[in-house]
């Protein structure tokens, strides 16, 4: 049975990122009807920061964790455990100065677990995630942030994902980009338009 790991990270009920991700979830949920589908908003549950316990818990060996620490880790274990088991991997995020929100980035620093999804090896960093997953990133922006130009090094968003999703080893990544939702109704409209084509195109 294939498992869909849906994430979105936007606390607005008319979040455009959540929107766009919330239609591909459907359409894929349509061409698989025994498919299941794990739903989090970061935002909305509140995804605690690391915190000191939860440093040293980490690398501490399975075998001596104490009993506080397994609780301190169990959270971390879940998810972690989801990110596993998903064949499909879709974010809903937007674009916050220039960045991602900060509750997906607690999420983030939950999954990326030295010994769970990566290894540090004499080669550099190694993913760890079973080959075969497939990402899909659908953000919401204000602005248009093409590559190769000004803007364009002002993202900081995409650039990120990439690499730290490519350092556990979800290297098949298709970003979908929602822009200039800040420059006014049409153009925002244009935006989202040029998203649900490039999503229809990713799903034709």
């Amino acid at each position: 049975m294939p498992t869909l790991l849906h994430v979105d990270s936007s606390p607005r009920s008319a979040s455009i990122s959540s929107q766009l991700a919330g239609e591909f979830v459907q359409q894929w949920q349509r061409r698989n009807p025994a498919g299941a589908v794990i739903h989090h908003n970061t935002s909305r549950e509140a995804i605690p920061y690391v915190s000191e316990a939860a440093v040293e818990a980490f690398f501490t060996p399975a075998g001596t964790l104490s009993e506080e620490q397994k609780r301190v880790l169990a959270l971390s274990d879940r998810l972690v455990d989801e990110l596993l088991d998903a064949d499909v991997i879709v974010l809903g995020v937007p674009m916050w100065n220039l960045g991602i929100p900060a509750s997906l980035k607690a999420w983030i620093d939950m999954i990326v677990r030295e010994g769970r999804t990566f290894a540090f090896t004499q080669q550099g960093v190694r993913g760890l995630l079973p080959p075969g997953k497939r990402g899909y990133v659908f953000s919401a922006r204000g602005g248009a942030y093409p590559e190769g130009t000004a803007a364009g090094v002002l993202d900081l968003q995409e650039p990120y994902l990439r690499a730290i999703l490519g350092a556990i080893g979800l290297t098949d990544v298709r970003f979908v980009h929602a822009d200039n939702q800040s420059c006014g109704p049409q153009a925002a409209a244009d935006g989202v338009a040029h998203a649900e084509a490039a999503m229809a195109a990713l799903l034709a």
